[in-house]
């Protein structure tokens, strides 16, 4: 069978939240987009915490599950939970397994985990994760030192972009922002 690839994940804060943003694109092998509106990010815990994905689909759902427990265990804490999940991914035989990469949001982190036991805060602000995850970054961040626009205005606005550049990435855009309390 051949690999299904295909996801960017984009996040970005600023003083009013965190937007997340993910592609619906599923490919097949390196010539064939089978899906177009996959859904990779999803909210959590209380619609509190957003979640994307990048990798194989079971395995982010079986981690999904993971650290959903991990968010109740932890009163909604997106660090411990996060530390903790990592913690559990890379020691567990059946999760160290796992083929996948997480990007996970409230209104004031971005964590990046993965199987390896990283939980990565970027120091900007702004991470991504997938095939077209550097074109989205590196377009967050010129748009953020060079503008004023907010941040789910950049999420747009560099998913876009990524989707004009990666062809593993498509315009078909899941967004979520989660804001701050005044």
């Amino acid at each position: 069978m051949q690999e299904m690839r295909g996801t960017t994940i984009l996040a970005v804060k600023d003083d009013k939240g965190v937007s997340v943003a993910g592609d619906g694109q599923v490919t097949l092998g390196q010539a064939i987009a089978i899906k177009h509106g996959a859904r990779k990010v999803r909210r959590l815990y209380r619609d509190r915490i957003v979640c994307g994905f990048a990798g194989s689909t079971a395995d982010a759902f079986t981690l999904f599950e993971k650290f959903e427990a991990k968010l109740e265990e932890f009163g909604g804490n997106l660090v411990r939970a996060s530390v903790e999940l990592a913690k559990d991914w890379r020691s567990d035989k059946y999760l160290r397994r796992l083929e996948a990469m997480l990007l996970v949001a409230d209104a004031e982190n971005i964590l990046m985990l993965s199987g390896t036991g990283d939980v990565i805060e970027p120091d900007d602000g702004v991470a991504a994760i997938g095939s077209g995850g550097a074109y989205a970054m590196s377009a967050a961040r010129a748009l953020r030192r060079h503008t004023d626009l907010p941040a789910e205005d950049i999420v747009r606005k560099s998913m876009a972009i990524a989707a004009e550049i990666c062809v593993y990435t498509n315009d078909h855009i899941i967004f979520e922002t989660v804001t701050r309390n005044s």
